[in-house]
């Protein structure tokens, strides 16, 4: 174990430690499933037991970098509170902070520029029905209209009106954005956003009619969803990504 990761777990609660394990994690099963914008998209997470502090990437660290040691630790104002030698994109934190602050139930927020997704963000009609997949997403489902490079306070309370209480945000012509409790729901969410964008790129690349689901099965995804995966999915399928990641480089965990 290097000398950094030793001083900050040493300087950190088992449960802040296990999180930025996890939200590691997260960044390398982004950079896996190649959903990463080289550095600059986020992942952010709540600490445990804190007063509003968050743990995000240090800026200009590739996403297959990233170390539960290397996450620096901020306020809602972007301002470090415990020591690190990394910067934070100031861009990034305006979307996360925002959210985090308006929704107590975020303990994850989850942003990307996938090919597909920002794909999916500049048609008119967003997401469509069209796989099922797609009726997750559509069941907590919000967007958000461009309005440049996210720097400016004042777009934050449109953000937040515009997302309310959904788990899945598209960002027009930007990108896609997952909120949820805990991180592995939250990267299952955005599996599950990515794959409807995906397919629906590839369906309207065919030539033929495509088939919408139908309203009233929209309507009952959750409770579907809560019967097949126990919850969001994220207790289910979590283990077995990390075994994957450990299989592959287990330095996330330092």
């Amino acid at each position: 174990m290097n000398t950094e990761t030793s001083d900050v777990r040493s300087m950190v609660s088992p449960e802040e430690w296990e999180t930025r394990v996890n939200l590691a994690a997260a960044y390398r099963l982004v950079a896996l499933h190649g959903w990463d914008d080289l550095v600059f998209t986020h992942i952010s997470a709540r600490v445990p037991n804190s007063d509003h502090h968050f743990l995000i990437n240090p800026y200009g660290w590739l996403f297959d970098e990233i170390t539960a040691s290397s996450l620096v630790k901020v306020d809602l104002q972007g301002n470090k509170v415990m020591d690190s030698p990394h910067d934070i994109n100031p861009a990034g934190f305006t979307i996360h902070s925002a959210i985090h602050a308006a929704r107590e139930d975020a303990q994850c927020v989850l942003h990307v520029h996938s090919v597909n997704g920002v794909a999916v963000s500049a048609q008119k009609a967003g997401l469509l029905p069209l796989s099922q997949q797609s009726i997750f997403v559509l069941s907590s489902y919000a967007t958000h209209d461009y309005e440049g490079v996210a720097l400016r306070d004042e777009e934050k309370p449109r953000l937040v009106r515009d997302l309310g209480d959904a788990n899945f945000f598209m960002l027009r012509n930007h990108g896609l954005l997952t909120v949820g409790s805990n991180i592995a729901d939250t990267f299952v969410f955005m599996y599950l956003f990515e794959a409807s964008c995906m397919i629906q790129v590839r369906a309207q690349a065919g030539d033929g009619d495509l088939i919408h689901v139908h309203p009233q099965i929209i309507s009952t995804a959750k409770s579907q969803a809560k019967q097949v995966t126990r919850g969001a999915g994220g207790g289910l399928v979590w283990p077995g990504l990390l075994r994957r990641l450990d299989r592959k480089d287990p330095s996330f965990r330092t």
